[in-house]
């Protein structure tokens, strides 16, 4: 193609001649003849199979429908893992290795910190390689990263969660073992946070030619105008991964984290339960069944041939749509692409495509909320509705995937169906961003305020002040702010432990723990006659008097749905806005940018945020800070809503920008879209 006209060597060359190059690679053009169509110089479409051994079954799987297949398997375990386990793992994690959010955000943004290193080198050089197999590489990679990570649990040794816990108030003679700071109590827990780095380091070198050169060979092997179906089909697969990891790792995690909760013989002690916020489950078991499943997905990938059977002449149908302005010329007159000496001109290139890089900087936008509230909606429920982590987890997972899902599906099959152009497209995707603002203002009348909590949003009974869980009413029981258990008072009050309520006895009924004689508790607030209080107070949180929980659910299924829907089309509008050649390598400059502009300060600025709102903190004896036990709920809304906000209008600028930058080529720009489908149709 010459000019940026229509792309079809049925225009130079009979159509018979397409055996010819088949079998003999492309003829070279001569003078006034266009290049072969194809991002590829001659497709080598070959059987399914290893070397001589193509047994006649793998040939039914020789195909785009098989290729579709494997590549959607390995996408929903790359999302099981990334986006799934780890996600709803971090809390416990947090918990069990000392880890603040700022710290579990960095454990969270080392996957696309790999992804990014390496994503343009991959598709540089993968673009003329043998995609398949760098898919086969991909699973080697993933599998290998998810072993990594559950190692922390089996060299960390048995979780220890007290020993002899004396959680009510003792007497100022009472001598605690724990109650001064000793070089002991520095645990070097924290220190697995560069293991759990090195294993998402490593799945971030196995998800990057997945989403680069595995993508780019769907567009290579299907018809124009079902490609943005087979993308958003692959794409809709890989966030079945995550909601299958929310739901498994929500079920792991009421199995205790070392399986069987150990025996005390000493009566004293409190068996830990799932109430307890010292539980912690088994967050580890999933990267294990992982690691060997996606070892499995090595076999398929590594038997598909270079390019599918049929990709020479689906190449020569395809009518270019590239951005005009030069690049194309460019890129076929000079060769581009063939040595590493044409890395910087080839990246140069896309650089200077202002469709491209517009296209890239609103996908970062989107990209950096999507990642945020993938990390953190669980915790971002569990302390704004009052529900357990394990639940939370489990409804942040049925909420935020299907509807991800959801929106990846609609927009590829609309695209597809309406057949829609590149500048409508990305039309297409100002309209979507545009309502995905609207739907975001759910967290502005959805939100919670926090529940009572002594010494933290209110005082104990009008003595001691805020912010402080000493009281003259709890002042001699020396208790330890490292041993949090919350207990609900008959005051519909929350208190830190029960020492801190200055309770000094409890007493079990029928397996259920009461307390009495709490010297900071008060009398009821709703005293009705027919309601004689047997106890004080009852271990956990006091339940939430916010009924907004089914109201954000519903808004924010719809926010994402719609923010989804701009996802498929962005990578269908920038695999159509540049050159043929360099469709690889522009989905790995904008994998680039994606990381560096969105899924890294992603969950760090979401976690930043989030420790912001933080009220009461985990500190030892040793005044070290640990986790958050308390937010406020209010100041954690408003600012998750910020950045979310702030991210959709420099999202829909930026959609707003490419399509005042594009400029088809002569030929398409010259006729109807409809006139141009009917000549595509004709020479093919």
């Amino acid at each position: 193609m010459k000019g940026g006209g229509i792309e079809n060597p049925a225009f130079e060359t009979p159509s018979s001649d397409l055996g010819r190059r088949y079998h003999a690679g492309p003829a070279r053009a001569g003078a006034g003849a266009a290049a072969p169509a194809g991002p590829f110089p001659g497709p080598e479409e070959g059987p399914c199979g290893w070397g001589p051994c193509t047994p006649r079954v793998l040939q039914l799987c020789n195909n785009s429908e098989g290729y579709l297949a494997a590549y959607s398997l390995l996408a929903i375990f790359q999302g099981i893992v990334v986006n799934g386990l780890i996600n709803i793992s971090i809390s416990t994690i947090e918990k069990r290795y000392e880890l603040n959010s700022s710290l579990t955000g960095l454990i969270s943004a080392s996957y696309d910190i790999a992804f990014c290193v390496l994503s343009l080198f991959v598709s540089y050089f993968g673009e003329r390689g043998h995609k398949p197999r760098w898919l086969a590489f991909s699973a080697f990679m993933l599998g290998l990263g998810s072993l990594v990570f559950s190692l922390p649990h089996f060299s960390s040794g048995k979780y220890q969660y007290g020993g002899k816990l004396e959680d009510t108030c003792q007497t100022a003679e009472t001598t605690f073992a724990n109650a001064t700071c000793s070089a002991s109590t520095n645990s070097s827990l924290h220190k697995y946070l560069y293991v759990f780095i090195l294993g998402q380091l490593l799945l971030g070198v196995g998800g990057t030619p997945l989403y680069t050169l595995g993508t780019s060979f769907i567009d290579d092997s299907v018809p124009k105008h079902k490609s943005s179906l087979y993308i958003g089909i692959g794409y809709a697969m890989s966030l079945l991964g995550p909601a299958i990891g929310y739901v498994l790792g929500g079920q792991l995690l009421k199995v205790y984290i070392d399986i069987q909760i150990p025996k005390r013989q000493d009566t004293t002690y409190t068996k830990v339960d799932q109430d307890d916020p010292r539980w912690l489950g088994a967050w580890w078991i999933g990267f294990l069944v992982c690691f060997f499943a996606i070892w499995l997905l090595i076999i398929p990938f590594s038997c598909f041939p270079r390019h599918l059977p049929g990709t020479a002449k689906i190449q020569a149908e395809k009518i270019s749509e590239t951005h005009d302005d030069g690049s194309q010329v460019l890129v076929q007159t000079n060769n581009i692409g063939q040595s590493f000496k044409d890395f910087p001109m080839a990246l140069l290139i896309l650089l200077r495509n202002p469709v491209l890089m517009s296209l890239i900087i609103a996908s970062s936008s989107e990209a950096l909320v999507a990642t945020g509230f993938a990390t953190f909606l669980p915790k971002f429920i569990e302390n704004q509705f009052g529900k357990s982590s394990s639940f939370s987890a489990i409804l942040g997972g049925l909420v935020l995937i299907p509807a991800a899902a959801l929106g990846q599906v609609i927009s590829g099959v609309l695209v597809s169906k309406r057949k829609m152009d590149c500048k409508g497209i990305i039309k297409f995707m100002i309209s979507t961003c545009s309502v995905a603002l609207i739907l975001n203002t759910v967290f502005l009348f959805a939100k919670c305020g926090n529940e009572p909590f002594a010494g933290v949003s209110e005082t104990y009974n009008g003595t001691g002040t805020l912010y402080n869980l000493t009281a003259p009413c709890n002042a001699n029981c020396r208790c330890l702010r490292s041993m949090y258990y919350p207990i609900c008072g008959r005051d519909e009050v929350q208190y830190f432990s029960p020492c801190f309520a200055g309770c000094a006895s409890y007493l079990f009924n029928d397996t259920k723990k009461t307390y009495h004689n709490c010297s900071c508790i008060g009398k009821p607030k709703r005293e009705n006659g027919s309601e004689d209080f047997l106890y004080e107070a009852v271990p956990g949180k006091c339940p939430t008097q916010c009924k907004f929980l089914p109201l954000f659910l519903t808004f924010f299924f719809f926010a994402v749905v719609f923010t989804f829907m701009a996802n498929t089309p962005t990578t269908v509008a920038i695999l159509r806005c540049v050159p043929d050649k360099q469709r690889s390598f522009a989905l790995g400059v904008q994998s680039v940018f994606l990381r560096l502009l969105g899924t890294i300060p992603g969950p760090i600025l979401f976690g930043v945020a989030i420790d912001n709102s933080c009220t009461l903190w985990d500190i030892n004896e040793c005044e070290t800070k640990g986790a958050c036990w308390v937010y406020d709920n209010e100041r954690m809304a408003y600012l998750l809503m910020g950045i979310s906000a702030a991210c959709k209008i420099i999202t829909i600028i930026f959609v707003v920008m490419a399509v005042y930058f594009y400029k088809p080529p002569p030929l398409t720009k010259a006729l109807p879209r409809k006139t141009s489908e009917k000549i595509s149709a004709i020479h093919t």
